[in-house]
């Protein structure tokens, strides 16, 4: 029998989590799941947390987590993932745009293609255009910058197998990129077409400030997946970067110089007098800041890191975890 958790992070939803509760509890039914719901109350200031405690009062398979005040979806997102049992692992947004008929469709993906993470793909959205046009242009940015190639990043309606939500960890506002930072840790990512409904209760939660920290969010996991553990291939390459820039700008005035006196100008060049000399300190100066502080990064990483472990396991055997499992 299979067996499913649904993670729902919570806020300001109480009109949809009990006919969102029956949607569920009529697909696992359906289709022979074993099933339990995790409801995250992030900091909700209406009656979510009253009307989660009513459902569970109905269903034992609902769980439930309160938050003491708004503390962001990845961190809803983290608590509900602790909580989960589910050989797989289903995050749902609780606005009931996310359609649980779906549920079946991303396990029949998930084991005929073998992945370990299906990302949703809203392909046809009920979403104002101020909300889908620059969630656009973001997802073509990811995808550009981390290489994994997703229509729709931010979609809520993701599936995990349990494996990889106990070495991703999450923090900030970097929920919408588990599928990025499982596949920078070897996982197999894939996508598949959801359908989108309109939201019925309730107001959408974004906004501009959105963008702004999607964007920094973006940089992050750039710079965590690509140089989290050799920062100084980052930093290295703009410190020589900028001490290129700034030789090139030596050599040049250095040859005007030279070739004024060689020919006798009349007014030869100071080099201080020029602009373009301070520019040239100046790279030079954040050159070797950026080295030096790339090595520093370097040492840091190599400390800090001792505990962490910086692959990832398929499978073990004759191992002391193997034993345990036995």
């Amino acid at each position: 029998m299979t067996s499913i958790t649904c993670v729902i992070p919570v806020y300001n939803e109480v009109e949809s989590l009990p006919e969102l509760h029956r949607q569920i509890i009529s697909v696992c039914e359906a289709n022979n799941y074993q099933y339990e719901i995790v409801f995250v109350d992030d900091g909700s200031n209406d009656d979510s947390w009253d009307c989660v405690l009513n459902l569970q009062k109905q269903d034992t398979n609902i769980k439930g987590v309160r938050f003491r005040r708004n503390f962001g979806k990845a961190a809803a997102l983290n608590a509900g993932f602790k909580e989960a049992t589910g050989s797989i692992v289903f995050t749902l947004d609780a606005d009931l745009q996310d359609d649980p008929e779906e549920i079946p469709h991303f396990l029949e993906l998930m084991e005929s293609e073998s992945l370990d993470v299906i990302s949703g793909w809203k392909k046809r959205r009920y979403d104002p255009w101020h909300k889908v046009g620059p969630s656009r242009i973001f997802n073509r940015m990811v995808s550009t910058l981390t290489k994994v190639k997703l229509h729709d990043h931010n979609c809520g309606f993701k599936c995990y197998r349990r494996e990889v939500l106990e070495e991703v960890h999450l923090y900030g506002e970097l929920h919408r990129f588990v599928p990025v930072l499982a596949a920078a840790r070897g996982f197999k990512v894939g996508e598949i077409i959801v359908n989108h409904r309109k939201r019925q209760f309730g107001h959408s939660k974004y906004g501009v400030r959105r963008i702004v920290k999607g964007f920094l969010d973006l940089l992050t996991v750039y710079v965590l997946t690509g140089y989290g553990h050799r920062p100084q291939h980052l930093l290295g390459t703009l410190g020589l970067g900028c001490f290129g820039v700034s030789g090139c700008l030596t050599l040049g005035l250095s040859l005007h110089w030279i070739l004024d006196r060689l020919f006798d100008v009349e007014n030869p060049i100071h080099l201080h007098e020029r602009a373009i000399f301070y520019f040239a300190l100046v790279g030079v100066i954040v050159g070797i800041q950026l080295l030096m502080t790339g090595f520093i990064a370097e040492l840091v990483t190599k400390q800090t890191s001792r505990d962490e472990q910086i692959y990832a396991v398929c499978e073990t055997i004759g191992t002391a975890k193997n034993e345990e499992r036995s």
